[in-house]
């Protein structure tokens, strides 16, 4: 990667995508910082080369946010999660799957924050969407309806969970 950084330049797409890559497996391997510092470089160097909302910075900044969530910085994953749901939104429609993944994202920084019912909004929204484009069927529809369980199932277990604690 330093080499290609020294013959192409750091703002090189495919050594951003070389820098991105290797973010991704410090991310696998628990390496936080190392992960967030390139995720963070190669964020801020797309956001200058081709703007906020183009496909490959909200894919930087969804990355970043996705190091956040493993780190339970909760504020931090919710803002970016926010903005790129937004942006892929307005870029590429709420049917689009980038746009269905980061509003499932979101929908996670949502639950970890005990956010429950923005949380179940979301995923029914990301439910309904595939069922619309995808049909009933789908791996991608079912995967869907399978985080709504597993959200309620949390959600349920969350408040039985305060319910026996309270009742010793």
């Amino acid at each position: 990667m330093n080499l290609r950084k020294t013959k192409y330049g750091s703002d090189d797409p495919v050594t951003l995508t070389f820098m991105n890559n290797l973010a991704s497996t410090y991310r696998s391997q628990g390496r936080w910082d190392e992960a967030e510092k390139l995720e963070m470089d190669v964020m801020n160097v797309r956001k200058t080369k081709f703007g906020s909302d183009h496909p490959d910075t909200l894919t930087s900044m969804y990355n970043l946010a996705s190091t956040y969530m493993k780190q339970e910085r909760w504020d931090e994953a919710e803002k970016l999660n926010m903005n790129v749901m937004n942006a892929r939104r307005e870029k590429l429609g709420s049917d689009h799957p980038d746009t269905l993944s980061s509003m499932h994202n979101l929908a996670l920084t949502y639950q970890r924050q005990g956010r429950w019912d923005d949380a179940e909004k979301l995923e029914v929204e990301v439910i309904n969407a595939r069922k619309e484009n995808l049909r009933a069927y789908h791996p991608d529809t079912l995967t869907a309806m399978n985080n709504l369980a597993l959200h309620t199932l949390n959600k349920e277990g969350g408040m039985m969970q305060k319910t026996y604690s309270w009742r010793k």
